[in-house]
């Protein structure tokens, strides 16, 4: 782990961002110890974005098994959630390799309030 005082490769920071495979080594930097705080806040923010589609995701596919009327509709949604999540994380890629801030506006300040009430 580098040093909280060293700069951080902007390349550990876009592995977090990968839509559901940097769930995984953002969940290893959080119970991991020591990060700086850049790390923590994009770990915090790509593991609130995969459980909320994770979960969006589920609730739109059974209820789009168990529906006879709006099935097709339930499904037409969650391709639609599928893709933003995509579009999200390949957006906040993209603005960290322009040197600006990882943050969403509702998802950062949520992740700060849940992992820090589960994680302190």
């Amino acid at each position: 782990m580098p040093n909280p005082q060293s700069p951080i490769p902007k390349t550990q920071l876009l592995l977090y961002l990968i839509p559901i495979i940097g769930f995984f080594p953002s969940l290893w930097t959080l119970y991991g110890g020591q990060a700086s705080r850049e790390q923590l806040a994009v770990s915090r923010l790509s593991i609130t974005l995969a459980l909320t589609w994770l979960l969006g995701y589920l609730l739109l596919s059974t209820g789009a098994t168990t529906s006879n009327f709006f099935s097709l509709r339930l499904f037409i949604l969650n391709s639609f959630l599928t893709s933003g999540y995509f579009i999200v994380s390949v957006w906040l890629m993209l603005r960290l390799m322009q040197g600006k801030s990882g943050r969403l506006p509702g998802f950062s300040t949520l992740a700060e309030r849940v992992f820090s009430k589960y994680l302190s």
